[in-house]
């Protein structure tokens, strides 16, 4: 009935209604986290005041956030449900609500924006807070406890979620998520959350403005935390992969998605880097070379990119004037050498990539030859693009096998 009332008809209340309606759902939050834990209870309680928020805007925002910033201080359950608000916010205003008008709806994305520098700090101060008791609470074996805490851990990562592919990247690294979700990585727990958040992170684009080196800086970090951490996985199953499980494998699939993304988005970030690179791409051979198709798949889409990336394109002739000339234009000898090693290192790269393909499909003949081909139209010979439908392509060449 509530929702109902915020939802419909928020405009015919006076403003003192608007108040005592805000302070009456956020003590319903607090009720309900006393009273039980009904997942549905907790969940439409927290949606309601997501929805006060999303139809008031920035008026009243101070007000709920000083009271949802108290309410998070009086136990995991209410921390739970204060993450879960603070998740649907944006959700709400992105993703859920296409009703929303253009106008209005960045005026609520506008607030939400200049709040980051409040909101990020609770979600990482709750983080930090709830993962160490949980550890704690774990440690004297109070198993309830723990696993209150363990999910105040998970609803704050599911909030960053929702923050981590539109908040400014620098903001993330400046507040410590990026810091924060490396240590995670090492929690089983935990590990697979926090590197949905690294995905989300590596496929954002470089922006164009003043903070260009920050979001490079920021990037080229997640280059390194990534890496070291793929390479304690490929050798973990390089040396036995029986101890391994299938939760080892959605993490690695995860992880490789991430590197596949970045290296196919913001490679530039750690170009000037070359052990840095080179021990990325080692990374990516070891996935592209795993025996889990799905590590392969992942790492094989980067590795298309980066060819097209690298194959020569035709360009224009330019001359000092600007201006045509139809004697042709000078080339310099050293960009002729340099044109000539990449066209090498391409060719190198696709060689090697192929005799493996070779290897992997061995006992397929029309695998064999699908490569072939595969390789031909990538080569240097051919300047085309190639058009590779990922999955379809690969299924349609299993089923003929």
């Amino acid at each position: 009935m509530l929702q109902h009332l915020v939802r419909l008809r928020w405009d015919e209340l006076s403003p003192p209604e608007c108040r005592d309606l805000v302070n009456v759902s956020v003590e319903l939050m607090s009720e309900v986290a006393n009273a039980c834990e009904n997942w549905p209870l907790k969940s439409q309680s927290a949606a309601l005041v997501a929805e006060i928020v999303r139809r008031q805007g920035p008026d009243l925002w101070q007000e709920i956030f000083t009271l949802l910033t108290s309410l998070s201080a009086q136990g995991p359950v209410q921390a739970e449900l204060v993450l879960m608000t603070l998740r649907w916010l944006p959700e709400d205003i992105t993703i859920h609500n296409d009703d929303l008008e253009g106008d209005r709806r960045r005026l609520l994305l506008r607030g939400l924006a200049q709040s980051l520098p409040e909101i990020l700090p609770l979600l990482y101060n709750l983080l930090e807070r709830h993962f160490g008791a949980a550890i704690s609470e774990a440690g004297r074996q109070h198993v309830d406890l723990a696993k209150q805490h363990a999910n105040v851990v998970i609803a704050c990562l599911n909030a960053i979620v929702a923050y981590a592919d539109w908040a400014p990247v620098p903001d993330l690294a400046k507040y410590g998520f990026l810091s924060g979700c490396s240590f995670l990585l090492s929690s089983p727990d935990f590990r697979l959350h926090a590197c949905e958040i690294f995905k989300l992170v590596c496929s954002r684009k470089r922006p164009s403005d003043a903070s260009t080196a920050e979001f490079d800086s920021a990037i080229s970090n997640l280059f390194q935390i990534l890496t070291n951490v793929s390479r304690e996985f490929l050798f973990r199953s390089s040396s036995s992969s029986s101890d391994l499980d299938e939760n080892d494998y959605d993490f690695a699939k995860c992880m490789c998605e991430s590197m596949a993304s970045s290296g196919s988005t913001n490679l530039q970030c750690i170009s000037s880097d070359g052990g840095v690179m080179a021990l990325y791409l080692q990374q990516m051979l070891g996935f592209f070379q795993h025996f889990k198709l799905g590590l392969h798949f992942e790492a094989l889409l980067f590795w298309l990119s980066l060819m097209r990336d690298l194959l020569p394109k035709p360009k224009a002739a330019t001359y000092p004037t600007g201006e045509g000339s139809s004697t042709g234009g000078v080339v310099s000898s050293s960009q002729v050498d340099s044109e000539k090693k990449k066209d090498f290192l391409v060719l190198l790269m696709m060689i090697s990539l192929a005799v493996y393909w070779m290897y992997l499909s061995s006992g397929c003949p029309r695998k064999k030859m699908f490569l072939l081909v595969l390789l031909f139209r990538l080569g240097p010979w051919n300047s085309g693009v190639m058009n590779l439908k990922g999955r379809e392509d690969l299924a349609r060449t299993d089923q003929s096998c």
